[in-house]
């Protein structure tokens, strides 16, 4: 069964709600990519318009950008310290977007959406 994006067919109460219309294509959704912490590894994803979008699978290099020097440094991910949208992923070494990660520069909080686009990006946190 593929996974949706359109209003549940169940109410809050239990009842059913009627439906306006057929299921389409553009309802369809994908599971989550889950970014974890290893060598570079990135996929071809088709989306609408016949255009295609780059998913980043794993990664162990980050853009860093140090606002004291007002530079972007690339370095080298050692592991994942906290990550506010879910505990468990700390265990996992799933990177997200606002994951605090542990660099060669320091503490680094993720500032780019890794399961979208195939760039790593974050800002060292004081």
């Amino acid at each position: 069964m593929a996974i949706s994006q359109k209003r549940s067919k169940r109410k809050v109460s239990g009842g059913r709600y009627r439906p306006f219309r057929k299921e389409k294509l553009r309802d369809t959704g994908r599971d989550p990519t889950f970014t974890k912490l290893g060598n570079n590894k990135v996929r071809k994803i088709k989306v609408r318009a016949g255009k295609e979008k780059r998913v980043l699978l794993s990664a162990n290099i980050i853009n860093v950008y140090d606002s004291k020097e007002k530079k972007y440094k690339k370095t080298n991910i050692k592991t994942v310290l906290e990550n506010p949208a879910n505990r468990h992923y700390v265990r996992r070494n799933i990177l997200t977007k606002g994951t605090i990660i542990d660099t060669d520069l320091g503490k680094v909080r993720i500032t780019s959406r890794p399961g979208q686009n195939e760039v790593l990006s974050g800002v060292l946190v004081k």
